[in-house]
């Protein structure tokens, strides 16, 4: 009878061959070109804790890993937001990629609490 090897170690051993660790994003991007593409997105997203319109979340400081996968969920349409969705939609997974290293990489009250 064989064990089967539980998930925690699994992922641990995948990280390992391709060089990740488990604390490490596989994402890349460039924050430098994000900054060029997501003008647009400081039309709403505006500098570190200030937003425009209640509902407009703060983006600076957020998760890289959590922007790419929101930025892909309006892309495919699981998340609906229609100014969102239609902008999302142009963008390529490298625009996804450079715009989300843009703002994972900016200070705000999501990153420095203490803000």
């Amino acid at each position: 009878m064989t064990k089967a090897i539980p998930i925690v170690l699994q992922f641990l051993l995948g990280a390992l061959i391709f060089g990740a660790s488990p604390q490490e994003s596989l994402a890349v991007g460039d924050p430098v070109e994000g900054r060029k593409k997501a003008q647009a997105c400081l039309t709403w997203h505006r500098k570190g804790n200030v937003v425009l319109g209640e509902n407009t979340p703060i983006i600076f400081g957020q998760c890289q890993d959590y922007l790419i996968k929101a930025l892909g969920d309006y892309k495919s349409g699981a998340r609906q937001h229609s100014i969102m969705n239609a902008l999302a939609a142009t963008l390529s997974d490298q625009d996804v990629e450079d715009i989300s290293a843009y703002y994972s990489e900016l200070n705000s009250r999501l990153s420095n609490p203490t803000q």
